[in-house]
């Protein structure tokens, strides 16, 4: 689950992020623990994070120190970055994404895992397809170290309040190539986020498998959510992770406050003719609950331009266009595209929709 939500935050950054943002949470709960060779049931878990999202360019961090039978601690860290390059050309991006994590145990033993892959990006304003490639590498304590090439191509999707993303990664291990097939979506409604997962093995060298896993995460007030979840691992081969079921529960406090609300967008219903003050054509939205809202268009290439804002739920932009026919949509929170209710709106191309702006 962690995976999935890491790939639809990574595949999110160039059609969702505004400005450079900075967070921080701290989790503490119960749960199922992994480590090289089987699984423990921990009593006691704190898993701290903190992240860094620009628009090119995203890093993250993570670690779960968690209590096993016995007295024994185990602690797990994660990192990852991933940057892109500015438009090549219209919707087309270069990027890289690399991680590392590693796995110890207080009473000895210890595992690592590295990987790092170079994408091309294809990103319309409600989603994007990504194809790339890269080693991949593993270490687990007195055993020798694997290497593979690790293929994936990836396609994702908005639709309203929730994120669509699935994957085809082919991976070449020292004994033969097996391939995941996975599909996953991440639901954002009011005070619930809630992410589903679900992942296929098929390999004729390596045991074929499925499996399957579900998180909600309920926000009692802004900043601190109760989360649970559970369901099933595939064996991770790189750091000898075996498969297994699980479950967690606990409570996490986030640096960054939620939204209390998810905004709701109010505009005419016809196309969006932007007011004449002086030279300068202005825009003007009311989205209530918002904290930021930025304005994407063809005319920008679908970069988000930030709006101003004029007060609680008001929000301001001044273009400069010739007379002519526009698409656009708006950017909310960072993560939520939405067109205006009533605006007129045409096909964006990728089985989305966008609003249209006329400058007379």
């Amino acid at each position: 689950m962690k995976r999935l939500l890491s790939v639809l935050a990574l595949s999110g950054c160039l059609v969702g992020r505004v400005a450079a943002q900075v967070d921080g949470t701290v989790g503490a709960g119960i749960g199922t623990v992994r480590y090289a060779g089987g699984t423990g049931f921990s009593s006691a878990s704190f898993s701290p994070t903190a992240t860094y999202d620009s628009p090119l360019f995203t890093a993250s961090a993570g670690g779960v120190f968690a209590s096993l039978p016995g007295g024994v601690w185990s602690t797990q860290g994660r990192g990852e970055v991933w940057g892109a390059s500015p438009q090549l050309s219209e919707r087309v991006h270069l990027a890289i994404q690399a991680t590392a994590a590693r796995t110890s145990r207080s009473d000895g033993g210890w595992s690592a895992a590295a990987n790092a892959v170079g994408e091309v990006l294809w990103t319309a304003p409600k989603g994007g397809v990504g194809l790339g490639a890269g080693p991949s590498a593993g270490w687990i304590a007195d055993q020798p170290s694997v290497a593979a090439l690790h293929l994936r191509g990836r396609m994702w999707r908005q639709s309203g309040w929730a994120n669509w993303v699935v994957s085809l990664e082919p991976t070449r291990f020292p004994a033969g190539w097996f391939t995941d097939i996975s599909a996953g979506v991440e639901l954002n409604r009011g005070r619930v986020m809630a992410a589903f997962w679900a992942v296929g093995r098929v390999s004729a060298a390596y045991t074929s498998a499925a499996a399957a896993s579900g998180m909600v995460q309920v926000f009692v007030v802004p900043s601190i959510a109760v989360e649970i979840g559970g369901g099933s691992y595939l064996p991770e081969p790189y750091q000898g992770f075996p498969r297994a079921g699980y479950f967690t529960a606990g409570v996490r406090l986030h640096a960054r406050r939620r939204p209390a609300a998810s905004p709701i967008a109010a505009a005419p219903a016809t196309p969006l003719v932007p007011a004449r003050v002086g030279d300068s054509l202005v825009v003007r939205f009311r989205l209530a609950g918002a904290s930021s809202v930025a304005i994407a268009g063809d005319w920008t290439a679908w970069k988000p331009a930030p709006l101003r804002s004029l007060g609680p739920g008001r929000w301001e932009g001044v273009l400069a266009l010739p007379p002519g026919l526009y698409h656009f949509n708006l950017l909310v929170d960072g993560k939520e595209w939405v067109v205006p209710n009533g605006v007129t709106t045409v096909d964006d191309g990728f089985g989305g929709m966008v609003g249209v702006l006329v400058v007379p």
